[in-house]
């Protein structure tokens, strides 16, 4: 049933297309990072409305193909967001979340082009454990079929070799191993953030330690809601999504290998954080 059902909801989506806001925020990663606690959060605002059918569309890195009118079809309509606004006297907002966003090669020129003047908010996390909460998310969905963490590592950069080339040829393109495989390179956040500064500046980029949102959810959730101009309406609950159990711990000499490639990365993040990540205090 549900098949059908979510055909008929995008068939009427694409055929109301015109009447439906565009996203005016998007969290755009890092996956593994918080993003669905944070989604599902932020989804609580009254002013904040997440996409009809689900989560992520993720029409900026495998669906561009489609055309806007297709993701537009995801989205609330813009006369209900009005009754909304009038009711609790602020802009009401449409957002969604594809962690998938931050990595892609191409997503970000392509959000810059499509929605003018969007904003983003990234989450970033220790990139070691990222990449190690990673593999264990993605061997339990199949997608991953080396169950060794140090093995999937060694494997990396030859199983990543020509994809950005591959992802920037056409709209069409995707690489299973760029968005299945990368457990250190989606970990270099600052490379990321720096490839999207230059579209959308620094003012429209909020860059979160999802440590801090996990342990002060309050004072995060305050951050992102001055951010996006939206007035405070009180504290949803706070839940912590798509945890998976702690893997054993790294062999000593693999984590200082680790931690010593991701250094140079994380120091970088200071500027974005306005402090020193979580996991270098």
């Amino acid at each position: 049933m549900k098949r059908p059902v979510l055909s008929l909801s995008r068939t009427a989506g694409r055929l109301t297309a015109g009447a439906r806001l565009l996203p005016a925020f998007l969290i755009a990663g890092g996956q593994r990072c918080g993003t669905t606690s944070l989604y599902r959060a932020l989804a609580r605002h009254p002013l904040l409305l997440k996409p009809v059918l689900h989560k992520g569309v993720h029409y900026f890195d495998v669906a561009y193909w489609r055309g806007l009118a297709w993701y537009r079809a995801h989205f609330p309509l813009r006369a209900g967001a009005a009754l909304l606004a009038h009711r609790y006297g602020g802009r009401a907002l449409a957002f969604e979340s594809s962690p998938y966003y931050l990595f892609h090669p191409t997503a970000g020129e392509r959000i810059a082009a499509d929605l003018p003047g969007v904003k983003l908010i990234v989450l970033v996390r220790d990139p070691v454990e990222r990449a190690r909460s990673a593999h264990a998310h993605e061997l339990a969905r199949g997608y991953e079929r080396e169950p060794l963490f140090e093995r999937a590592v060694e494997l990396e950069q030859a199983r990543l070799a020509g994809a950005e080339e591959l992802l920037r040829g056409s709209p069409h393109a995707r690489h299973h191993s760029h968005r299945h495989h990368a457990y250190l390179a989606r970990g270099r956040y600052a490379d990321q953030l720096d490839r999207l500064e230059p579209l959308f500046g620094r003012d429209r980029i909020l860059v979160l330690d999802s440590h801090r949102f996990f342990t002060d959810p309050e004072h995060v959730h305050d951050r992102v809601l001055e951010f996006l101009g939206v007035p405070h309406l009180g504290y949803p609950v706070f839940e912590r999504h798509n945890g998976r159990p702690r893997p054993r711990p790294l062999p000593g000499e693999l984590e200082r290998a680790l931690r010593e490639h991701f250094e140079p990365y994380d120091a970088r993040l200071v500027r974005w954080l306005d402090e020193e990540p979580s996991w270098r205090r």
